[in-house]
């Protein structure tokens, strides 16, 4: 088994050291080859247009798409968003490569509107995050295709514990936060068998 994760900022592990980056982690836990094939501020454009040389040319098994809150913090519509991720996933098919989707993590408003960018309106990013994530689990659903939801991960553990201990700055996950995200990659792998 070989796996790409295709993704943003959240992929590449902004804000953390690499060895917990929740890539770093998955590699380790699983004792699989993992290529990190995320890109500080990428969308789901530029996912697209890279997906052939960083998904395809690597020949994985399996590659873990990641990607959509900056194309929405650019105003971008919904549809933009899913028709990009709509072709990656058919490249990926086309391939011979399995897509595993993840759903974006919900952003803590109030830490974002401290600590990143107090300009943006988080309650309509969040919204379209939640239409984004419902047509993911459909789309998925009805095609057959696997997801893994983040967006469901991270709000449960937030009701555990202070949604601080997650983001660093509200979009952006913590160690803590990349430690939650590789659980829940493990924990769909020991679940699902895909192999």
């Amino acid at each position: 088994m070989k796996l790409v994760c295709l993704g943003d900022s959240l992929t590449s592990g902004y804000g953390v050291f690499k060895e917990d980056c929740w890539v770093s982690l998955i590699r380790d836990l699983l004792k699989i080859e993992v290529l990190n094939k995320g890109i500080n501020g990428d969308t789901m454009p530029g996912m697209l247009s890279r997906s052939y040389r960083d998904v395809v040319k690597n020949h994985p098994t399996h590659v873990i798409i990641l990607g959509g809150s900056n194309d929405f913090m650019a105003g971008r519509r919904l549809k933009l968003v899913t028709d990009n991720l709509t072709e990656i996933i058919k490249e990926s098919l086309n391939e011979g490569i399995i897509p595993i989707v993840g759903t974006e993590p919900i952003i803590d408003k109030t830490l974002a509107e401290r600590k990143w960018d107090g300009t943006v309106d988080y309650d309509k990013i969040n919204i379209l995050l939640n239409h984004y994530r419902n047509w993911i689990l459909d789309f998925c659903t009805k095609n057959n295709i696997h997801y893994i939801d983040f967006h469901h991960c991270f709000l449960e553990k937030s009701k555990i514990s202070s949604n601080n201990s997650l983001f660093i700055d509200g979009i952006h996950p913590t160690k803590t936060g990349h430690k939650l995200i590789a659980e829940c990659i493990i924990k769909f792998f020991n679940e699902t068998p895909i192999k």
